[in-house]
């Protein structure tokens, strides 16, 4: 059975994401957390985590469906080209 918190290391690696970009992701309320401890800890719950994963897609998919390949908008537009 998984943890049901993560450290944000944890989040990190699984991200594959740098500790310190977890850390802001927990502290603009993006990725909701939970400090415990005497030393404050920050802890994710593994659904949270999950949760985030899946807003992310979906931002994704809209991001992609607003700006389509080869919509003219200078992003990337030579990112298939060697």
């Amino acid at each position: 059975m998984p943890p049901r918190f993560l450290q944000l290391a944890d989040v990190a690696e699984i991200l594959n994401i740098s500790s310190a970009q977890a850390y802001a992701l927990v502290r603009s309320g993006d990725l909701p957390a939970i400090k415990v401890g005497g030393r404050g800890q920050w802890r994710v719950e593994s659904e949270q985590l999950e949760g985030y994963i899946q807003r992310m897609y979906a931002a994704t998919r809209e991001f992609v469906v607003a700006h389509p390949l080869g919509g003219g908008t200078g992003e990337d537009d030579d990112a298939d080209e060697g």
